[in-house]
């Protein structure tokens, strides 16, 4: 992979080439290097609408003789996307947060995570219309870091290993509906390797114009699947298993003895199906009109918030404590409702994964071929290039899930060790940094009550982003060593 170079707005001239060597030019600002990278000057920097349209327009041109443009997604197109990352299998682990942390507690803490990834989405692409040459979440943290070079690497190892873990996620999830449909009839390590090369070649397409109708599809079944989960459970008056554990119980709180450990998972697995702002650099990038997200993700989180809180309280509601599983597919008593509201969901199983390695092989693929023709065209080396890419993605995401195969501790883990970093702690310092450049280093003072309550609530986000890296961690880890270990690396069935 190309080491990434300093940033320089597209179109750009050299005239800057002769400047002192203490100084570089990043977006039309002066940065001092020798000062730890800030600013020297501190005007105001509200988002230049005209410009930031001036310089997504360039970039179209720029594209207009390719056979493959990029700078083609309306915000209807990037709202799919979004439904499709958001709109997924994670919101079945729901009913088993809330059987740990008490309805009133798991609807309170959806309602605030919802609003806290909303208001974070929005720095995203307030942060994205200044610089509208970001490609992905990588450049963003180059850009916060003061052009660290540092940054940038290890931002992409986080990126990349946090999409692994997502499409190793989905494997896990793929082979758990392959046993649950043929009663355990193969392999789980061969179930989750057929579900990883089919996700390979549904990877293929190049641009998110084209994924955007298949994330269509994939949100409509998974809505559809989850209403069929909720009318059977409901229907059915009693979960599988019973009686064996006697009645249902509902909690309204936590139960009394509800250790750490698991209640900081269940807050992670409601955390992870929320937070998804990683991929909102890459969808952005290629917006026609990028000044039209905040419509794509606002109508996203309203829907969110609706049907989240509705599957996880009514299937908690008739399925209760002690017979709840994650998904909560396997809280279906009846075999045949089980399979047909569990088979819905195929598409999300297949896309969301599919949707992650394409972001991941994207961020490879375009330094690997920037400034040459492969990039922009369908030449032999370009797509065996992306192909070859996708290939490694998938075997790296296969390993993954039969290293870790426990998808509730899968989900915790990948939260507490990236969620700190995408969801909470890059964008209370992108706000920061903004608001620096905006109003200089008094920022909080300059702009009274609304200066003082924006500094505290993105440094907040920052502590909050900490305890998941922190505590988090250590909770997510200590789930796994407490999971049965023995479906590591074997063909035993893992069938809801």
């Amino acid at each position: 992979m190309a080491e990434p170079k300093s940033f320089k707005p597209l179109g750009a001239s050299n005239s800057n080439s002769n400047r002192s060597p203490s100084s570089i030019k990043l977006n039309e600002k002066e940065f001092d290097v020798e000062n730890g990278g800030r600013r020297l000057s501190h005007h105001h920097d509200a988002v230049d609408s005209s410009s930031t349209t001036e310089k997504v327009g360039h970039q179209i041109e720029l594209e207009a003789e390719n056979s493959i443009k990029y700078r083609t997604c309306s915000w209807q197109k990037t709202a799919a996307l979004l439904f499709s990352e958001y709109i997924c299998l994670a919101m079945m682990s729901f009913p088993w947060s809330y059987s740990i942390l008490g309805l009133v507690p798991g609807l309170i803490l959806t309602i605030f995570i919802a609003a806290i990834v909303l208001y974070t989405s929005l720095t995203v692409w307030k942060f994205c219309l200044r610089h509208p040459e970001i490609r992905d979440i990588c450049d963003i943290g180059q850009y916060l870091f003061w052009d660290s070079k540092i940054a940038w690497w290890f931002t992409a190892a986080m990126f990349l290993l946090n999409n692994t873990f997502i499409q190793g996620l989905h494997c896990v999830v793929g082979s758990e509906y392959l046993n649950t449909m043929s009663n355990g009839g193969v392999c789980t390590i061969a179930f989750s390797a057929i579900v990883a090369v089919i996700c390979f070649f549904v990877s293929l397409p190049r641009t998110f114009n084209t994924l955007a109708y298949l994330a269509t599809a994939s949100a409509f079944f998974t809505f559809v699947s989850v209403l069929l989960a909720m009318i059977f459970i409901a229907s059915e008056g009693h979960p599988a298993g019973y009686p064996k554990l006697g009645e249902p119980t509902i909690l309204a709180i936590p139960a009394k003895g509800t250790s750490f450990v698991s209640g900081t998972n269940a807050f992670l697995n409601i955390s992870y199906t929320f937070i998804g702002q990683i991929t909102l650099p890459s969808f952005i990038a290629e917006m026609k009109e990028p000044r039209d997200f905040w419509k794509s993700v606002t109508a996203v989180t309203i829907a969110e918030i609706i049907l989240f809180s509705l599957v996880g309280s009514i299937i908690y509601a008739y399925t209760g404590t002690q017979y709840m599983t994650s998904p909560a597919f396997g809280s279906i008593s009846d075999e045949m409702y089980k399979k047909v509201s569990f088979s819905f969901m195929i598409p999300t199983l297949i896309f969301l994964g599919v949707l992650y390695a394409s972001v991941s092989a994207r961020f490879i693929f375009f330094r690997l071929f920037e400034g040459t023709r492969h990039k922009g065209n369908n030449t032999v080396v370009g797509w065996a290039s992306w192909a070859g890419i996708l290939a490694i993605l998938w075997v790296f995401a296969w390993i993954i899930a039969e290293v870790i195969p426990f998808f509730s501790s899968l989900e915790s883990l990948m939260s507490s060790l990236f969620d700190s970093f995408f969801g909470f702690i890059f964008w209370g310092w992108a706000y920061i940094q903004m608001s620096y450049d905006d109003y200089g280093p008094s920022f909080y003072k300059i702009r009274g009550i609304r200066g003082w309550l924006g500094a505290i609530l993105n440094v907040s986000l920052i502590f909050m982003g900490l305890f998941f890296l922190g505590p988090g961690t250590y909770a997510s880890v200590m789930g796994i060593i407490e999971s049965d270990t023995s479906g590591v690396f074997t063909c035993a069935s893992n069938a809801l």
